[in-house]
């Protein structure tokens, strides 16, 4: 019995996933409940188990993008594990005996015939290929893995490889436009392999002792190392220009050598190609699942709310006093260090009380009010930006804070938040200052209602009792929805995370900073 296994419902909001890596191979016995691949949706990366045992065949390749409910490979469930055990079984006395070892390739008895080799999925929005050269001639004897022709699509060289040994019949020419899915040629298993056939094998072994004497002319040329990776059409333009393939640096997978490599080493035959020089080389890559909803819900934002940014300036140096009069205690009673960002999301807590609307959103034609702070915190991962947030930052101290902050950075950066971790806060921070900005207008997160941006520490000349005199300033931008919050709140909300910055001790702590800090 043959079962799919399909893309399962990973959030109320994923509609689409991405297949990042297969772990299996397509023919590979799986057991029940092994990763079968690891897939990434816009928020996270989980993976795909299998629900029985049973041969796998793979449906989509890795790259391809699946809705919910697609099906991402069917596993048999009618082949037994005990007869997939058994194959190595008797691969072990083969291993002993070379004779036998040689023969074990035509055992199978089940691939003989005739094989279609057709061309295979690239890529997703890949429809068709132009077969650009035969390395193999009609009528050839080909071995396993043999590079049969380069086929070149609308963005990529690659190479169709034979599937089997035997011999070879073309089907499409060289310039042909090919469909994914369509016949190139095909390979009859059933024929004998020819009694010559390892003597043009031995040939080029032999070859490179012979060449080994005019080393300083035809060494480099004659024939291509075996570390060097080029393509087939690479190698025959190399070999007919005489040039040095150790001089060219490969643009292609795992820097492999392509054609272009090669005429750009030909204009330019003073300079090695693997020296810096000026390029002007483009690459192009597939955005990711994390970065398209990124993109997608920054544009929504700016469509969708009347959207405003207010600015103020916090002078720093209480906080930064406080911070480093208690910073090592609280360590020592908490396990974490006293930073930045708890001051601020206690601030915005007290702040967001009481200016209830910049906590608020729309929805429809109704204004959905919260009692509660979720706090967001921006975190930039390594697959692009993530908002995790803090459930009811308002009941949090600043250990409490400071641990939260902790753990979902820490997941963020190894790749392990989870959609509920993600969803659902009611305001955002936005730390720029961490990468040096100083001063940004932050995109509110939607649907919430307004976004706090933090900036770069810099001592500047302040005007303070008459007197010059230099401080360790902050800007704060303060970016919200005009649509729900008026000036005169969004700018009192700033002021007032501002005077609660600037007055720690007082406005945060009350009297007692070092009971509040360390709750003693």
């Amino acid at each position: 019995m043959v079962i799919e296994i399909k893309v399962p419902t990973v959030g109320e909001s994923i509609s689409e996933v991405t297949i990042a890596k297969w772990l299996k191979k397509d023919g590979d016995y799986v057991q029940q409940d092994e990763v079968l691949c690891e897939m990434e949706s816009e928020k996270a990366t989980f993976e795909l188990n299998a629900e029985k045992a049973g041969i796998l065949k793979i449906a989509a390749q890795e790259g391809a993008t699946l809705k919910i409910g697609d099906v991402a490979c069917t596993i048999d469930t009618a082949a037994a594990a005990p007869a997939q055990e058994a194959a190595p079984a008797t691969a072990a006395p083969v291993a002993a005996a070379p004779a036998a070892a040689a023969e074990a390739p035509a055992a199978p008895a089940v691939n003989k015939g005739v094989i279609e080799m057709k061309v295979p999925t690239v890529g997703e929005s890949i429809s068709e290929v132009t077969l650009v050269k035969w390395t193999k001639k009609e009528g050839d004897y080909v071995e396993r893995d043999e590079v049969l022709c380069e086929l070149e699509s609308e963005k990529a060289t690659f190479e169709l490889n034979a599937e089997e040994a035997g011999v070879l019949t073309l089907v499409a020419k060289e310039g042909d436009t090919l469909k994914i899915g369509d016949v190139a040629c095909k390979i009859d298993t059933s024929a004998p392999r020819p009694a010559g056939k390892a003597a043009p094998a031995a040939a080029p072994a032999a070859q490179p002792a012979k060449a080994a004497a005019p080393q300083a002319q035809q060494a480099p040329v004659t024939s291509i190392p075996n570390d060097i990776r080029t393509t087939p059409v690479a190698a025959a333009v190399i070999a007919d220009k005489q040039v040095d393939p150790a001089t060219i640096k490969g643009s292609g997978a795992h820097g492999k050598i392509m054609k272009d490599d090669v005429y750009a080493a030909l204009q330019n035959p003073g300079v090695a190609i693997g020296q810096e020089m000026f390029s002007r080389n483009e690459r192009r890559e597939k955005m990711s699942n994390l970065r398209k909803t990124v993109s997608r819900r920054l544009v929504e934002a700016k469509n969708t709310t009347a959207m405003l940014t207010t600015f103020n300036e916090v002078d720093m140096t209480n906080i930064m006093a406080l911070r480093a009069k208690y910073k090592d205690i609280f360590k020592k009673q908490h396990e974490v260090n006293l930073g930045f960002m708890s001051f601020f999301t206690k601030a915005c807590c007290f702040a967001l009380q009481e200016f209830p609307s910049v906590n608020a959103y729309i929805d429809g034609e109704e204004l959905v009010y919260h009692d509660y702070c979720d706090v967001s915190i921006a975190v930039s991962a390594p697959k692009g930006l993530v908002v995790p947030v803090i459930r009811n930052a308002e009941s949090l101290d600043m250990a409490g804070i400071e641990k939260a902050v902790l753990e979902l950075a820490t997941k963020a950066r190894e790749n392990k938040l989870t959609i509920p971790e993600m969803t659902g806060g009611t305001f955002t921070i936005t730390n720029g200052g961490v990468f040096g900005s100083l001063m940004s207008t932050p995109i509110i997160n939607i649907p919430q209602s307004a976004i706090l941006g933090m900036h770069k520490i810099q001592d500047r000349p302040m005007a303070v009792n008459g007197q010059v005199v230099i401080r360790p300033m902050m800007y704060i931008a303060l970016s919200y929805d005009h649509r729900i919050i008026d000036g005169r709140e969004s700018v009192s909300f700033l002021v007032r995370v501002k005077e609660m910055l600037e007055n720690p001790e007082q406005l945060l702590f009350g009297k007692d900073p070092l009971k509040a800090l360390l709750k003693l």
